[in-house]
């Protein structure tokens, strides 16, 4: 059995979808292991209406990739629906016997660089101060002991080296944090069951080719995803499973896609 811990990514627009047995199989896995939790928020940011139903809070950047326009009041509207949302994975735990604390990753665990600040808007590249940055760290010193049977739940906001807190992608945030605390597999649970390469499902993908296909044909969600794959295999996580079903059926590979090393790909072949 092993010991190491298990991290979960939650995707936003996936909760809603997570029933009871669901629940069941990830206490399961917490008894017997460390279980970091890391959420999204997308689906319940954009229930509060107002600008984030708004299809220009969306921004893209001159590379192409795309950012929630965060402000300090996005912050705090993030800050609101996290605490619910919090609230409610905790007490799904702990009516399953498994304790559970909430953090936010911007409380010394997660640290960010300085974010892009040319965006697109209205056909023309304008700069704009938009409270993002990528991940440079994480200190999961914070976090205190890690043993099975507890849970800790990040809410993915970070610190920049200014002090200022912003808004960070969770996929990305779970891949750095698998990497700082020696996870065996990082789980991102998504609202769909496989990637799809050239519309047909793919259950097993080299990080090499996982990569190309971010970078000429993946958009929105499932490019971030990728890319939170690759960084976490090159942070030391020996594999990255993507898709929706129990935690315990997308780590047998009974459904999702797994996302595995160019060395371990060519070592099974």
């Amino acid at each position: 059995m092993s010991t190491a811990p298990l991290v979960v990514k939650l995707g936003g627009s996936a909760l809603d979808d997570l029933s009871g047995p669901w629940w069941d199989d990830l206490a399961e896995h917490a008894r017997r292991r460390p279980l970091l939790l890391v959420h999204g928020w997308s689906k319940p940011l954009k229930r509060l209406g107002g600008r984030h139903a708004d299809p220009a809070a969306v921004l893209r950047d001159r590379y192409g990739n795309q950012s929630r326009w965060t402000t300090p009041e996005v912050i705090a509207d993030i800050k609101t629906v996290s605490a619910r949302l919090g609230a409610d994975v905790l007490d799904r735990l702990e009516r399953r016997g498994i304790t559970a604390r909430r953090l936010l990753g911007s409380d010394g665990i997660v640290a960010a660089g300085a974010g892009e600040r040319w965006w697109w808007r209205e056909k023309q590249l304008v700069e704009l101060e938009n409270l993002v940055g990528p991940i440079t760290g994480v200190d999961p010193a914070p976090l205190g002991e890690l043993r099975a049977g507890h849970a800790h739940l990040i809410t993915p906001l970070a610190r920049n080296a200014a002090g200022q807190e912003v808004n960070t992608d969770g996929d990305r945030a779970a891949a750095a944090l698998a990497g700082a605390v020696g996870a065996t597999t990082l789980v991102l649970v998504t609202d769909v069951p496989h990637l799809l390469v050239d519309d047909e499902p793919v259950t097993r993908i080299r990080a090499d080719a996982a990569a190309r296909f971010r970078d000429t044909k993946a958009t929105g969600g499932m490019r971030k995803k990728l890319r939170a794959a690759g960084e976490a295999l090159d942070r030391g996580v020996p594999s990255v499973v993507l898709g929706s079903g129990s935690v315990s059926d997308l780590l047998a590979a009974r459904t999702g896609t797994v996302v595995v090393p160019e060395a371990a790909a060519r070592s099974a072949a």
